[in-house]
């Protein structure tokens, strides 16, 4: 009695409150031995109040920004079948492609500064956003081509002459966001980075409404079209930007972070490109994946209700993993942070808690969606043949909302500790090489169709859960801060370099 009680009123004395506790305390209490299991649940009730702190506004902000999206594809959906069908291949084809690249750059992004800000090296934060934003614009010149001729693309990868034409018109009217993507998204991850998530909430969710009013007048009052939902999407998320911008330049909360435009943002581009090169090929495999099913269902015959039906049911799936990239980011900026101030039984601590969390979640979304199967095609759509197609896909996408609970916030922990490279080239392997190729022989040399295609990758997606397991499990947290501490020792270009190098 007398030894346990000479450690532990360090943070459990009668009068103590979770949030009077601190990370260093609770890294010196883990450090001390075994923890009787009476203290378990304040340790859970702590990590979790910091994981909902940040999650809980980041799944708004990364729900609401996709929801934009999804509320568009919705208007599209009711000007027709034909049109609902080149809105989706767009959407997936080409927006999603640029998605996955400006998103999957910008977790370098939250790597760096997310270990910055733990180490509190401030200064070099707002460096390495302007970093970020130089290369997403440079990204995106070469992107425009793309949505410009997006038309023959969608042909080329055999989508219906039809349907590749209304994809054109929807692509070419998002020329505008793609711009709006290149600035957003590092600005999103350096605000992340400082735990100032609560005022991007606000700003997304106004957004959010205002486009939902402005779509009801471009598409119903005054007649645009397609055309005319696409601007809108695209003028929508300019306003966010603009948004995001003003509250980076004048909230004193940002004051030590971005000391304004500097010309050392030029510099040490190159270390910066090759983090960010990995971290885009991370996610964009990922994300791309997804969306390859939408693509390959579109060869099937009958494309029109093959893409309805699958492109409604990803939808609802992405709805689902935006929701967990929320938790992923704050998983991501919890894990970086310990790193970055030498916590490692704390990094590991939180990302025990923050998987706990994602799987309980998953269990009740994968519930919601097997009984409310029917109501979720109807919004979409009123095509009996969609609906019928969509009820059958119900439990494919229930499995796939599962395993979403998992892999993201895998995922985010090894974005937060810079495993980028290392998780690029185990989606490459899980995805490409086993569950794509398995999923088009069960869709094309079976009468599966659909569902043999999403059972194939359903497949790999598991596969890769289950080594990004087995990597998590196997990681030395001490050797972890040891290269943290590493990357952020001197000057802003010299962490770059060392990210890069030590990895």
């Amino acid at each position: 009695m007398g030894e346990e009680s000479g450690y532990r009123p360090l943070l459990f004395g009668p009068d103590s409150r979770l949030p009077d506790l601190s990370s260093a305390a609770i890294e010196e209490f883990l450090e001390q031995g075994p923890v009787p299991a009476r203290w378990w649940p304040r340790l859970v009730a702590w990590e979790s109040r910091l994981l909902w702190l940040l999650s809980g506004s980041s799944i708004i902000v990364s729900v609401a920004t996709f929801m934009l999206s999804f509320v568009t594809q919705m208007f599209s959906g009711h000007l027709g079948a034909l049109e609902l069908a080149g809105a989706s291949i767009a959407n997936v084809g080409i927006q999603g492609l640029a998605y996955g690249i400006m998103l999957g750059m910008a977790s370098a992004v939250q790597t760096v500064c997310g270990q910055a800000y733990g180490a509190k090296k401030y200064s070099s934060m707002g460096i390495i956003c302007q970093k970020a934003i130089i290369l997403h614009l440079g990204a995106a010149v070469l992107l425009t081509f793309l949505y410009w001729f997006s038309g023959p693309v969608l042909r080329g990868i055999g989508q219906s002459d039809v349907i590749a034409a209304q994809g054109q018109i929807f692509a070419r009217g998002l020329i505008p966001q793609l711009y709006a993507f290149a600035l957003s998204c590092p600005m999103q991850r350096f605000l992340q980075a400082q735990n100032i998530v609560n005022p991007l909430a606000y700003m997304s969710v106004a957004v959010f409404l205002l486009h939902i009013l402005l779509s009801w007048i471009v598409v119903y009052v005054l007649e645009y079209g397609l055309l005319g939902a696409a601007l809108t999407l695209s003028f929508s998320w300019w306003l966010f930007v603009i948004l995001n911008a003003l509250y980076i330049l004048l909230s004193p909360s940002c004051k030590e972070t971005w000391t304004g435009l500097s010309i050392s943002a030029f510099t040490g581009i190159w270390p910066y490109f090759k983090l960010t090169v990995s971290s885009a090929v991370m996610l964009c495999l990922e994300i791309w994946y997804s969306q390859g099913l939408v693509l390959v269902s579109g060869l099937l015959p009958n494309p029109t209700i093959s893409l309805d039906s699958i492109s409604i049911c990803m939808n609802y799936l992405n709805w689902d993993i935006q929701f967990m990239l929320g938790l992923s980011a704050a998983a991501s900026v919890r894990i970086g942070n310990e790193l970055g101030a030498g916590h490692p039984k704390v990094a590991k601590f939180s990302v025990i808690v923050v998987n706990a969390t994602s799987i309980i979640i998953s269990i009740v979304f994968s519930a919601v969606v097997l009984g409310f199967r029917v109501g979720l095609s109807k919004l979409f759509t009123s095509d009996t043949a969609v609906i019928d197609a969509v009820i059958n896909l119900t439990p494919l996408l229930a499995s796939s909302v599962f395993l979403n609970g998992i892999q993201p916030i895998l995922s985010g922990v090894a974005i937060g500790s810079g495993w980028q490279a290392i998780v690029a080239y185990v989606n490459l392997a899980t995805y490409y090489v086993i569950g794509l190729p398995i999923g088009c022989v069960l869709g094309f040399k079976t009468s599966l169709g659909v569902v043999g295609i999403w059972s194939g990758m359903i497949i790999g997606v598991f596969l890769q859960t289950v080594t990004l397991i087995m990597l998590t499990v196997r990681t030395n947290w001490d050797a972890e801060v040891e290269k943290a501490a590493e990357r952020l020792r001197i000057s802003a270009n010299e962490e770059l370099t060392a990210l890069v190098g030590t990895d």
